[in-house]
């Protein structure tokens, strides 16, 4: 009776935290290498072509928030003059606050 108790407890008995972050690991990295070999690549071709896509498309948004940031600086001068004739922003903050109150 004693000894099937302690087959019994063999066989409930987990492998140490290593062993099972080893196998943990294992089956991790050989499902990863599986999934990977299962990826169609582009060619360098489209890799080129989808990169200057990229490219395009951030030099268009590029240009385009320039374009309003610096119509909306010459916006702010034309509505605060103060702001352009201040030679710091603190001194053009109290020269606005002044003329308001």
């Amino acid at each position: 009776m004693a000894k099937d108790n302690k087959v019994n407890e063999k066989k409930d008995k987990k492998p140490n935290v290593f062993v099972r972050m080893g196998r943990w690991f294992k089956n991790k990295f050989s499902g990863m290498w599986s999934e990977l070999k299962k990826v169609t690549w582009p060619s360098f071709g489209k890799v080129v072509k989808q990169t200057g896509m990229v490219l395009a498309v951030v030099l268009f948004f590029l240009v385009v928030i320039s374009l309003f940031d610096t119509g909306l600086s010459a916006l702010l001068r034309l509505i605060v003059p103060a702001a352009s004739d201040s030679s710091s922003s603190s001194s053009a903050l109290v020269d606005i606050l002044t003329k308001v109150m």
